[in-house]
């Protein structure tokens, strides 16, 4: 069996809020998936929830980009290696020019639209900076029937684009705000994937309070907790970060809309990146020389 690192141990005890021996014997027993350990511990230990995986591989930015009149919206993401380098002037002048690039050509074909001029514009940045950066990826979002679109970007490393049918631009932009900081997983309940669905009835079916209840009684319990899942994770039905009094559909609905869907973006997500002992790496070097 693997060994369990610091590292992943931390990572859970972040996510979940729980000890380093229970996090560490969680781990131990899901061979060292995270994800595996959080979902046990669902199951054994009553755990509610825990943060979503928040494991930032790459930096750089976020940028959007919105018409006038709000019919559409673009969003990309460029990477860069470090920190240092994604607050760099140069850097930020890349990411501009790619992000105008992207919304004249109203396209999300990363290999089509950065061919030629921003390739070439990125080769000499990378030249200049040396350090590898790329552009990773772009989304396009084009209202129809006078639905509107709204951006958010907070910190440059989270963006937001907001889709609304009726309503105002300032509303689709304060819905991408609570986008950026409560991370639905759907925009309605009806949105929830099925597996997702499946997988959270038998977490559910598997807690300890469960057991040895008459299969109507479980069922009815089942679909209460569900209920509130869903609520939980769905954008619209979600209490409005700025005004917890009402939801988030509740406030669309004020202004004169109805939310249609968004995507989110956060830099480097789902991309691990390698951590190097260098300490190791010296060393190893070391004994080479």
């Amino acid at each position: 069996m693997a060994a369990i690192s610091a590292s992943q141990v931390k990572e859970l005890r972040e996510r979940t809020g729980l000890g380093m021996m229970e996090c560490k014997k969680a781990l131990t027993e899901a061979g060292g998936d995270i994800e595996q350990a959080i979902e046990d511990l669902r199951k054994n230990s009553g755990l509610k929830a825990a943060k979503k995986a928040g494991r930032t591989a790459a930096e750089g930015v976020v940028v959007t980009r919105v018409s006038e009149d709000g019919s559409y919206g673009v969003m990309v993401e460029i990477n860069s290696e470090t920190d240092f380098v994604a607050r760099d002037d140069n850097f930020k002048a890349f990411a501009d020019k790619v992000a105008d690039t992207f919304f004249a050509a109203k396209s999300e074909d990363v290999a089509a639209v950065t061919a030629g001029e921003l390739e070439t514009a990125r080769e000499q940045l990378v030249q200049k900076i040396g350090e590898n950066i790329g552009v990773r990826r772009a989304v396009v979002v084009d209202a129809a029937d006078g639905n509107l679109v709204g951006a958010y970007v907070h910190g440059g490393r989270i963006g937001v684009l907001t889709e609304l049918k009726g309503g105002t631009q300032e509303a689709a932009k304060d819905v991408s705000m609570h986008v950026a900081a409560i991370n639905p997983a759907v925009a309605r309940p009806e949105n929830m994937p099925q597996e997702a669905l499946d997988q959270e009835k038998a977490i559910i079916l598997a807690q300890p309070d469960m057991a040895g209840k008459p299969e109507q009684i479980a069922e009815k319990m089942v679909q209460g907790r569900l209920k509130k899942y869903l609520a939980e994770n769905s954008l619209t039905e979600q209490p409005f970060v700025k005004d917890p009094n009402q939801s988030v559909a509740e406030f669309v609905k004020a202004a004169g809309g109805e939310v249609i869907g968004f995507t989110r973006f956060e830099v480097g997500e789902g991309i691990e990146k390698e951590e190097v002992d260098f300490a190791k790496e010296v060393m190893e070097q070391a004994k080479r020389s």
